[in-house]
């Protein structure tokens, strides 16, 4: 059972914690003026941590008459009837309350701004029903970590917190593309919508045209925070990045894409030290 709840987690894909991790620590850094609060820092990652597995969960539930009838998914825990729904729901109900547990600490603007980080959490699953640009929720839900981290740290959201908060939005409408193609044949088949269908063979264009916007608004970042030279030759090893992406999914091979989708902690990693240096 433990094995399962673990699956039902992702705790075996760290791959995922590290993007939702990534744009939250960049808030961290930057509204702190590279000098974040210990205490502060240490519970937005354990909060990441929380939420992103309480995030898969939520997404198992909603998808798990879907995910039985698409490869990459079929042998999810709830997909495959390993576990039962009522206590998927319990542990997405005990992440929840350990992490609003977790930042009573912080002030109160910060606590009311999880609220909305929980709505985005919990609807994101549903948009691939109703529209195409269901990555556009995860984009916001994924890159909420921002504007909170401003809270936290300075009791308001500047607005060139909420620039980075933009360049954080458009990153997983990037990369959870990506991982869309691997199961655009299924998904088309089955009546779930994605960004990777609603391009079509305007895909890689697309997608070249988001990492463009991307690192414009990374550009903004950095002039408006007045961060030095290093940030700015951490952009062109994610233009370097972004060129490898093209030619795994120029390929048009799903283990390709799925590298490619991979590929992207590399990307958050390397802004980071961008800013740390």
């Amino acid at each position: 059972m433990l094995k399962q709840i673990a699956y039902l987690m992702r705790l075996d894909k760290p791959v995922g914690i590290l993007l939702l991790l990534f744009p939250t620590i960049w808030g961290l850094w930057l509204a702190s003026d590279g000098m974040p609060d210990l205490t502060i820092f240490f519970i937005f990652i354990i909060g990441v941590v929380l939420m992103r597995s309480a995030g898969c969960i939520m997404n198992d539930i909603a998808d798990r008459h879907i995910d039985p009838h698409v490869k990459r998914t079929r042998l999810r825990p709830l997909a495959a009837k390993k576990i039962d729904i009522k206590i998927a729901i319990l542990v997405f109900l005990v992440l929840v309350t350990l992490a609003f547990c977790l930042i009573q600490p912080l002030n109160a603007f910060t606590i009311q701004l999880s609220f909305i980080g929980l709505a985005l959490t919990i609807i994101y699953p549903f948009l691939k029903r109703i529209t195409h640009l269901p990555q556009v929720g995860l984009g916001l839900a994924f890159a909420f970590g921002v504007p909170m981290s401003f809270a936290a740290i300075q009791e308001s959201i500047p607005l060139k917190a909420w620039v980075l908060y933009a360049a954080a939005v458009v990153w997983p409408i990037i990369y959870d593309t990506q991982y869309a193609m691997v199961d655009r044949e299924d998904d088309k088949k089955i009546g779930v919508k994605s960004t990777a269908i609603l391009f079509g063979d305007r895909d890689i264009m697309m997608i070249t045209l988001l990492q463009g916007l991307f690192i414009l608004l990374l550009l903004c970042v950095g002039l408006l925070f007045h961060l030095r030279a290093p940030f700015y030759i951490a952009l062109l090893w994610v233009t370097l990045c972004f060129s490898y992406q093209f030619l795994l999914i120029r390929s048009r091979n799903s283990d390709a894409y799925f590298s490619a989708f991979k590929n992207n902690q590399w990307v958050g990693l390397i802004i980071l030290l961008g800013c740390m240096l």
